[in-house]
């Protein structure tokens, strides 16, 4: 079968189209047939291996444990595990495999059958290779104990990207009014997913303008915490989603003191892969959550994809078109 490949950290152009072996699935495994895949942040880190937290998983000098890059995955079973019982061959289904081995750039791939959920007819396979990672990324920060209440004012840092954009859409089901933050090429998108006002973050800090916020989903953390804390309302939550490395460790250390001592809360959200799928498949049947897909491209202009998507100019989600559809 092939498969992208990458053998050292660096730019897209270390991605090499190769023939591999198909896989085999293990007793609590399916084999799918890859039709469609989706470019996230934590592709675009593995394959730089920045910052330098992402080696752990892969290789500190160049990847090991994970060589073909690729999470979120949609496709048809094809052959299953001797314990697997919830699907048939010819299922078609989708999931996020980081709490696998990854492997979505490929032909096929073989995945824990726990990971996968069926695939609703009305949703094409570029609908649902578009959902997994960013979409429950975007509802588990604003649901369970960071759920939002209807009139919360709720900011999103990064509004027109692949989660930011999913975000958006999931605080207004829930009826809060949204303040999108993006670059102002994205103004348009924003607007026409339901943010009520949109930040332009080259000529507006949102830290320092005197607007509070009930809830502030950060999926580009680049201010300091403070700056961060100071635009909450009194019992505001921050959660970072995603951003640079040294924010990061302000939000684990300070922030857990300044949550610990005081009403506005300040963490981490810790991504528990697949979990939530049901309230999202729910959420698109009744036509309150659609993905947003900029643009496709073929397996074998995979780098093209990735260099586009590093660019941070995508509105919304960057899709890779596999196999087709029978």
């Amino acid at each position: 079968m092939k498969a992208m490949v990458y053998k050292q950290y660096g730019s897209p152009d270390v991605l090499e189209l190769n023939t591999v072996k198909k896989p085999e699935p293990k007793d609590d495994e399916v084999l799918v047939k890859l039709y469609t895949a989706s470019i996230n942040d934590w592709d675009w880190g593995l394959l730089r291996g920045k910052p330098f937290i992402n080696r752990m998983m892969t290789g500190l000098r160049k990847p090991r444990r994970i060589t073909v890059l690729g999470s979120d995955i949609a496709g048809r079973v094809e052959a299953l595990g001797k314990n697997v019982r919830q699907f048939q061959c010819g299922d078609a289904v989708f999931g996020d495999l980081c709490g696998n081995r990854w492997g979505g750039f490929a032909e096929y791939v073989c995945a824990p059958a726990d990971t996968l959920t069926l695939k609703p007819d009305t949703m094409s396979f570029e609908q649902a290779a578009a959902l997994p990672q960013a979409a429950l990324l975007a509802w588990q920060g604003l649901s369970g104990k960071n759920a939002i209440q209807p009139g919360d004012k709720v900011l999103i840092n990064g509004a027109g990207g692949g989660s930011g954009s999913f975000a958006v859409q999931i605080a207004k089901s829930f009826g809060a009014e949204v303040t999108g933050v993006d670059s102002a090429e994205k103004f348009a998108l924003m607007r026409s997913i339901g943010a009520d006002q949109v930040i332009d973050y080259s000529q507006e800090d949102f830290t320092n303008n005197g607007k509070q916020y009930d809830l502030i989903l950060d999926l580009m953390g680049y201010h300091s915490i403070f700056d961060y804390r100071r635009a909450l309302s009194p019992r505001g939550r921050y959660v970072m989603v995603g951003g640079a490395s040294g924010l990061i460790f302000q939000v684990l250390t300070v922030g857990f003191f300044l949550s610990f001592f005081g009403k506005k809360t300040m963490k981490i959200l810790p991504h528990e892969p697949n979990k939530g799928m049901d309230h999202l498949k729910a959420l698109f049947a009744g036509a309150k959550v659609m993905p947003v897909i900029d643009r496709c491209f073929a397996l074998e202009n995979l780098a093209d994809a990735m260099r586009y998507f590093g660019e941070r100019r995508s509105k919304g989600k960057v899709i890779i078109q596999i196999n087709q559809d029978s």
